[in-house]
């Protein structure tokens, strides 16, 4: 029997000797690599954290101790320590476990996870919530070097200094270089200074130095600069102890003795502590050491090669479209700046950043920043194209409303993954935004049934005078082709795809689906299936949640009395609901109406096919609502 078979909870790492945990990394970097390759998923960060991971399990004392993980891509060796190395095949797959912790999935998940930059304020929450319960048990926070580039990061710090909580933070730095020489110096300082008997120590001749007659405050401030000159000398720690904390590191991430020793020093500390880690992306597979990049987030891949093993589809992917068009109008449009969240390459915009690299702003995981930036760039005739996930969009919506469209900038909202996402999960969705954004005065809201649409949506965005939104789904196309000379669409206008002529013998069209985005061709297929049945119906592309069409569907409501939206979004507050306000507003009352949506709830994890057809958003789904409206007419 393996190491990792023998592990299922943190007591049982403790039983291992430190010589055989090496032994047990090696089994998990084996583990995490055969599953992802199969599964996908965030492969790089996971296995530069197995060492780190461990020496967590191994000194702390989970559950009791509280571990908080940001983001959540560093934990799937977490999650192989925590009894769940049997279910680990089913990592991201329908009704099998989280690629992220999740509070409801083990004990052993301090927190539930997906964005960036929550753990310390997490951490500190919760660390709070213990001193109040007289629990002196540990928190410990782990965030990547890349998620203190968000604002809210440095927010917990700020409070977690002021309120001197026994908070532990963990930054694992994968991206920073640091000297070799400054490095181990500093790596064997933080290690013997973070001695309990040297902190108390510190902590008494502080205590000495300010009980002096006269002289005591100026000589404890006197030795206090000297320690944070020499500090600053020696390690890269000044930023955190400005904060009040406890600065130790850097420390390489993968040396397990370095790291139990120093977690052993810093555990059930007095007052907030941040320890400095170094560690490498991809730790173990020579692919992922040299392109952590494409590892971040992976496909299935062949493991001895590390190359993808999806084959080459000529049908491109809606965020090949948007990428490609970027680079196409800004060939003609020199106020063009793209604007990402240290995302270029899931936006799209990897081309784009290389042929004008002026014009293209990466601002790092801080999306508020990235939203009130390009209302500054739009206040001096600049065409910002923010690109963000919908799900990470919605870490701006005070930036978008007040700094925005107050004003009416001209700032384009390129809203990527908008709808059913996948794999990933509830945090990845993109399932409100229609919700949050059709509230705010000036903005503007569209959704392409197709990449062709989505082409010219693009270039009506950049020619609009004001707030607009562009909102499309993860995923290929439909394989339509795209015009050579792009046409934009005209702002508010709904296009007829479907239906609208008499079908023979005296019978006419009886429902109006009305969908928007991709859902066009699901009530396409559904509309087909009902003129099987001998029920008939239209199908409009709204193409705009704002504004609607409402000459149109008021025209096409006068005849039918039968209508149904469909949108990959919740129902709440969503397209349906502007499509049934607008006909209330305008007196229409008689209307037999279904609306087509997710219900008040989170999606789940898996295959996007599957969690339409479980969540009511497919053709199947139209067809029931169509057969249900049809029974009226049955009834009269």
């Amino acid at each position: 029997m393996s190491l990792l078979e023998q592990i299922n909870t943190s007591g049982d790492i403790k039983k291992l000797s430190r010589n055989e945990l090496p032994l047990l990394a090696a089994e998990i970097r084996k583990r995490i690599i055969d599953v992802v390759s199969k599964n996908g998923g965030h492969l790089a960060s996971s296995l530069g954290a197995v060492e780190l991971t461990l020496a967590i399990h191994y000194v702390f004392d989970l559950p009791k101790d509280t571990l908080i993980w940001d983001v959540g891509h560093q934990a799937y060796a977490h999650k192989l320590l925590t009894g769940r190395n049997q279910h680990f095949d089913t990592l991201r797959q329908y009704k099998g476990i989280s690629g992220f912790p999740k509070m409801k999935e083990s004990p052993y998940d301090g927190f539930t996870v997906g964005h960036s930059s929550t753990s310390i304020s997490a951490g500190l929450g919760v660390c709070h919530a213990k001193h109040l319960s007289q629990d002196d048990s540990d928190v410990i926070s782990v965030i990547g070097d890349g998620s203190m580039t968000a604002g809210l990061a440095y927010e917990g710090l700020n409070q977690a200094g002021d309120l001197k909580r026994k908070l532990i933070v963990i930054l694992n730095d994968n991206e920073m270089s640091i000297s070799a020489n400054v490095g181990a110096l500093s790596s064997y300082l933080s290690r013997t200074l973070s001695a309990k008997y040297l902190q108390n120590m510190r902590n008494q001749f502080g205590i000495f130095l300010k009980s002096l007659p006269k002289i005591g405050d100026d000589m404890y401030q006197i030795a206090k600069r000297w320690e944070e000159s020499f500090k600053t000398f020696i390690t890269p720690g000044m930023l955190f102890e400005a904060f009040n904390f406890d600065y130790f590191g850097p420390i390489d991430g993968h040396n397990l003795d370095h790291l139990i020793n120093i977690l052993t020093n810093i555990k059930n500390p007095d007052s907030p502590i941040l320890l400095h880690v170094t560690t490498i992306k991809g730790k173990g597979y020579g692919p992922a050491e040299k392109n952590p990049v494409y590892f971040h987030g992976v496909g299935s891949f062949g493991i001895d090669t590390g190359k993808s093993n999806q084959h080459f589809d000529p049908v491109p992917s809606y965020t090949q479209v948007f990428g490609s068009h970027m680079v196409k109008f800004a060939k003609t449009n020199e106020k063009i700046v793209a604007v990402t969240a240290a995302m270029p390459e899931g936006t799209g915009l990897v081309e784009f950043s290389n042929k004008y690299q002026d014009r293209f702003i990466d601002v790092g995981i801080a999306e508020q920043h990235a939203v009130t930036f390009s209302a500054g760039l739009a206040s001096k005739g600049v065409k910002p194209v923010v690109a963000i996930y919908s799900t990470f969009l919605q870490r701006a919506y005070d930036q978008i409303l007040h700094d925005v469209c107050i004003d009416a900038h001209p700032v384009v909202f390129a809203i990527d993954r908008g709808g059913v996402v996948g794999e990933d999960g509830p945090t990845h969705h993109g399932l409100f935004d229609f919700s949050y954004l059709r509230s705010m005065p000036n903005m503007t809201i569209m959704s392409p049934m197709d990449e062709n649409e989505l082409a010219r949506m693009l270039l009506t965005a950049i020619n609009h005078d004001g707030p607009i939104a562009l909102r499309y789904p993860r995923g290929k196309g439909h394989g339509v082709e795209i015009q050579k000379n792009v046409k934009p669409v005209k702002i508010g206008r709904a296009q007829l795809v479907l239906g609208g002529d008499d079908h023979g013998n005296g019978q006419l069209d009886e429902i109006m689906i009305i969908a928007i985005g991709q859902s066009v061709f699901e009530a396409v297929a559904a509309a087909k299936e009902l003129a099987e049945k001998g029920i008939f119906a239209m199908v409009i592309n709204a193409r705009f949640v704002k504004p609607l069409d409402s000459d149109f569907f008021l025209e096409k409501a006068d005849k039918i009395k039968k209508v149904i939206t469909v949108e990959e979004h919740v129902l709440a507050g969503g397209f349906g609901s502007a499509v049934l306000e607008m006909f209330a507003d305008k007196g229409l009352t008689d209307l037999e109406f279904r609306r087509i949506g997710i219900d008040n709830k989170f999606v789940e994890h898996g295959p996007q096919d599957r969690l339409k057809k479980d969540y009511g958003v497919d053709a199947a789904a139209i067809v029931a609502a169509g057969l249900d409206l049809a029974k009226f007419d049955l009834s009269d």
